[in-house]
């Protein structure tokens, strides 16, 4: 299954992200990715890769599934925005799969088809692969963001990460 990615696949730079949905350093990066988007345009992609960190974030691969099942229905980064807008309402809520069929249900998804794609395979070993793929090139948290495939340390500002595209796109 592909990559989700957002903005132009052939833009000078690719920002590539390993991120957990449950994990708050991730959400507090949410709205920083936002901006770079915004900012940059078609010089910039973005793409999304799962790195569930479930031993200490118990929902974290529900989310990822709710984000794919989503997906097949056309609204992945809608339930992406979603899940990070509202991290705190389901991160720790003992039901999240009804939190999340909420969600599927203001997106105006087939809830039905949302609710059985929770449990589908192919949609769990995608996110098992993401994991997998991260764990191979050295990721052992989230965020881990590649800036045209080379590792970066986590910005400490959005000024910080700005000049860093930046100066990709000056090369």
């Amino acid at each position: 299954m592909a990559d989700w990615v957002r903005g132009d696949a052939n833009a000078k730079v690719t920002l590539v992200e390993y991120s957990d949905f449950q994990c708050p350093a991730c959400a507090a990066y949410y709205p920083l990715v936002k901006k770079l988007e915004e900012k940059f345009g078609s010089q910039m992609s973005f793409t999304y890769r799962h790195f569930p960190l479930s031993q200490i974030h118990k929902n974290a691969e529900l989310a990822a599934m709710a984000a794919e099942a989503a997906g097949l229905q056309g609204k992945f980064w809608e339930m992406h925005d979603m899940l990070f807008e509202n991290q705190t309402a389901w991160s720790n809520n003992y039901n999240a799969k009804k939190v999340f069929i909420g969600y599927a249900e203001k997106l105006v998804l087939n809830t039905d088809q949302f609710e059985n794609d929770l449990d589908r395979k192919d949609l769990r070993d995608k996110i098992a692969a993401n994991y997998k793929e991260g764990v191979s090139i050295g990721i052992n948290g989230t965020p881990s963001f590649f800036v045209n495939g080379v590792k970066i340390t986590n910005p400490k500002s959005y000024e910080e990460f700005e000049k860093i595209i930046s100066e990709k796109l000056a090369q």
